[in-house]
């Protein structure tokens, strides 16, 4: 984290918790990564005040966990967390286009940026470039968003989508995108939108959750297989140190019991 020049005295507590989540989703502050009120302040060479706030400002929004005696770090979403997002987004969506007229708005002059959000994005996924897709990706769901009539659902569904790049970007950038982990369908979904066909808007959602879950299987999958290889490397290293004692019966030292390791990190999903 380099420290920002644009930071100003009038906004500071908006800019410090903007340029904080940037670094998040750009995965340049990775899950677990501590830090202090006080660190913080003296990199952008402001006061303790407006960080403490922008800080709870963004504990508030999940993408921090405070602690009283270590400071704040960057939330680490477990494959579970990730999974409930893409259900309760699915259930809230579903929920709104069952009946348009009464939860949904679509404004025509809205349409034209929202469709170039999304040949922005689909244009970056493909190209693999991830921080020009984080950035219209969220820009799409949010603009989404603005036809929702109840701010609390727009929201929350902001708040989801953020966090579910938080969980995937860090492993994007180490594992790379493709078709398998990307999903292209922001296109679609709009156009169906536009023509208010509420079928097609739930068969695009679907798919989209669809493609989101299935990810999440093949994350349980690959760490359910890195934990087996690292409980049997454990078991070996234990029957090794086991058999360095002296002959006889009896005098093999028994292997140690393995600790319970952690889960390894896996390649992701476009959130």
């Amino acid at each position: 984290m380099g420290p920002s020049a644009g930071v100003t005295r009038n906004t500071l507590r908006q800019q410090i918790a903007d340029a904080l989540r940037d670094e998040v989703l750009a995965g340049r502050l990775p899950p677990g990564r501590e830090f202090t009120v006080k660190q913080i302040a003296e990199q952008y060479g402001v006061s303790a005040t407006p960080v403490r706030e922008a800080l709870f400002d963004l504990s508030a929004q999940g993408l921090l966990a405070s602690d009283q005696h270590r400071g704040f770090q960057v939330r680490e979403f477990t494959v579970a967390d990730y999974r409930a997002m893409a259900e309760a987004r699915a259930l809230v969506v579903e929920g709104l286009f069952r009946n348009p007229a009464e939860r949904v708005a679509v404004r025509p002059e809205g349409l034209a940026s929202i469709r170039r959000r999304a040949a922005e994005a689909v244009r970056a996924a493909k190209g693999g470039d991830l921080d020009v897709l984080i950035g219209y990706d969220l820009r799409f769901w949010r603009e989404l968003g603005q036809f929702v009539l109840n701010p609390y659902i727009a929201d929350f569904l902001t708040r989801l989508r953020v966090q579910a790049w938080v969980f995937a970007v860090h492993r994007l950038r180490r594992d790379g995108m493709d078709e398998n982990v990307l999903w292209f369908g922001h296109e679609e979904l709009v156009e169906a939108i536009a023509r208010g066909d509420r079928e097609q808007v739930h068969a695009e959602m679907r798919s989209y959750y669809a493609h989101a879950l299935a990810w999440a299987d093949r994350l349980e999958a690959r760490e359910a297989e890195g934990n087996g290889e690292r409980n049997g490397e454990q078991n070996a290293e234990g029957r090794a140190e086991g058999n360095t004692g002296p002959a006889g019966p009896g005098s093999a030292v028994p292997p140690q019991s393995p600790q319970s390791p952690e889960s390894p990190e896996s390649p992701g999903h476009c959130a």
